[in-house]
This record gives structure tokens, C-alpha cells and sequence, in this order.
């Protein structure tokens, strides 16, 4: 079997090695090069640096241009996948290979169609998701759907779910893309009135709010991502919050107060207290929350959220 596969960031990585495993992998298309970190220095995307070791042929590029239907065409493939590629790709491309084109998608569909599967699923304190073999349609992630895996949310931090979530799902396009190229896959359409729309998570949202419960402020701790981290000032002074937990054994602290009982910061919210487990003061490393209580001049004043 002749797979061209089309990916970027690290969710995709696991669909593309599988792959390689088991088929002939005879082109991987990603987004080109791009600066992914804090500095200014172009780095390769997580796929395209995968297959490289995997000595696979690489397309970069981030739209379908006349001469990238060429390459694709010349592959010969019998079936594209797609797995977190970032482009919106065209009819021709979509119906080129004659099994057509087939995406892992990081949710339980009809649950969470759009840029923000694994986030909102955490945020909305789903108990479980999963991935989902669709096809790939028109709209949104609308397609029907041939096979779905799941796993608990539990604890697990957006970056750990990511991570799962990619090795399943390429676990999964391995082991039924055999029945999508032969047409033995039985699709399922989806149910329109489940549905739930994922969409992409904004820095704000993830600020830490006194007005929100402590299980809410937790949620955007364990969903929070470089490109949205969960924010607060504590004393006036900002920092990123890494982990925290909701507290059960500390007094009653006031919303927007801020408690430092021995070396834990317990923060006020509507229903309780959350506290601090892991923080990145602004301009310092990250840290224990009980070296940064150390550090405060004040045990109790107030906390706020961010601007």
C-alpha cells in the first residue's frame, strides 16, 4: 500500500512513524519551516524532522500550489492521511488518491469538531475522549467516521493528552487503514445533534479568574499551552501557572485573597481555594509555588486576574 502523508506539529508524529511501519510511505507533505520556540532561529516541524530520520521524501508548503498537486500526483498513492496538517485542502487533492483521503482527528465525533479538540474537552471537565478515522469533507470536521478510540482525561495536562492522543490515534489509522483501501470500512455519519464546536482556545480565556470556581481555575491550569498559558498576579506580581489542585484542607480563603499557610499559596475563588502547586514568575524559571511563597514579602493580600 502507497500512503502519502500529510502533517506538522507533535500529535502527527506518531500517525506518521506507524505508518512507516507497516506501508510504503511514498511522500509527507507538512507546513515549511517556520520559527517554533523563543528564538528567532527557523526550526523544521516535528513531522517534517520525523521523516527525515525515517529517510522519507518531504514536501514543504502551506497551500496547495499547482506544483504540489504535481508532486502529489506523482507519489501514485492509494490513499492520503492527514493528521493536524493546517491547510485547507481542495477537492482535487481530497478525491486524487482512489481511496481517497482519511484524517485522525484528536476527538470523540461529534464531540469537539474544530481547532481545539483536546482543550475544550479538558475544559468542559469531559471524564474521557479519544480519536476518530474520518473522512475528510467540506465542512469542519463533518465527515463520516470509520473507527474511534478512547482514553480518560483524568489529571492529565493538555500536553500529556496531546501525546496519547497521538500515539492512539496512530495506532488506530495503522491497524484500519486496510479496510478503507480495500472498502471494507463501515463509516458512520455523524449526529448532528451532538455536536460540539471546538474553537481555538484565546489567551484570555486562560487567565486565572477570582470570579470563576476553583475547579474552573484548575481546568485552565491543566489546559493552558505555551500559546495560552494560565495567568495571574499574585501580589502584583504576574506569573504563569503550571499546576495547582483544588483545596480541600486549608481554611476558607476569600475571593481575589491570596493565604500562604507554612510554604503553600492558597488563592481565593468563588467556592473555595486553589492552591498553587508550580509557577513561572515573569522573567524567572519555573518553580515549586512553595520557593516563590518563600520569596513574598506579604502572607495574605490579594491576587488578580491579568489584563
Amino acid at each position: 500500500m502507497r500512503v502519502v502523508f500529510m502533517g506538522t506539529p507533535e500529535f502527527a508524529v506518531p500517525s506518521l512513524q506507524a505508518l512507516a511501519t507497516a506501508y510504503d510511505v511514498a511522500l509527507v507533505v507538512t507546513r515549511p519551516d517556520a520559527v517554533r520556540s523563543r528564538g528567532k532561529k527557523l526550526e523544521p516541524s516535528p513531522v517534517k524532522a520525523a521523516a527525515l530520520e525515517l529517510g522519507l521524501p518531504v514536501l514543504e508548503t502551506a497551500r496547495m500550489t499547482p506544483e504540489a498537486l504535481d508532486t502529489l500526483r506523482g507519489a501514485q498513492a492509494d490513499v492520503f492521511c492527514v493528521a493536524a496538517y493546517g491547510c485547507i485542502l481542495p477537492d482535487e487533492v481530497l478525491t486524487m488518491a482512489p481511496a481517497g483521503c482519511v484524517n485522525v482527528h484528536a476527538s470523540l465525533l461529534p464531540r469537539w469538531r474544530g481547532a481545539a479538540p483536546i482543550q475544550r474537552c479538558i475544559l468542559a471537565g469531559d471524564a474521557e475522549t479519544g480519536v476518530s478515522i474520518m473522512r475528510i469533507g467540506h465542512g469542519v470536521d463533518t465527515g463520516d467516521y470509520c473507527a474511534q478510540a478512547s482514553c480518560a482525561i483524568g489529571e492529565k495536562t493538555a500536553d500529556e493528552l496531546t501525546r496519547e492522543l497521538g500515539e492512539l490515534g496512530g495506532a488506530l489509522l495503522a491497524r484500519v487503514l486496510p479496510s478503507v483501501v480495500d472498502g471494507t470500512a463501515v463509516w458512520t455519519v455523524q449526529d448532528e445533534s451532538l455536536v460540539t464546536h471546538a474553537a481555538k482556545v484565546s489567551k484570555a480565556e486562560m487567565l486565572l479568574d477570582p470570579a470563576a470556581t476553583a475547579h474552573e481555575n484548575a481546568l485552565r491550569v491543566q489546559a493552558a499551552s505555551d500559546a495560552a498559558p494560565a495567568r495571574c498576579a499574585v501580589a502584583g506580581k504576574p506569573a504563569r501557572v503550571l499546576a495547582t489542585r483544588v483545596a480541600s484542607d486549608a481554611a476558607r480563603v476569600a475571593p481575589s485573597a491570596f493565604e500562604i499557610h507554612g510554604k503553600r499559596i492558597f488563592l481565593g475563588c468563588a467556592d473555595g481555594a486553589l492552591e498553587l502547586l508550580e509557577v513561572k514568575p515573569d522573567g524567572k524559571r519555573a518553580m515549586d509555588a512553595s520557593a516563590w511563597a518563600a520569596g513574598l514579602r506579604e502572607r495574605t493580600g490579594a491576587w488578580e486576574r491579568l489584563a
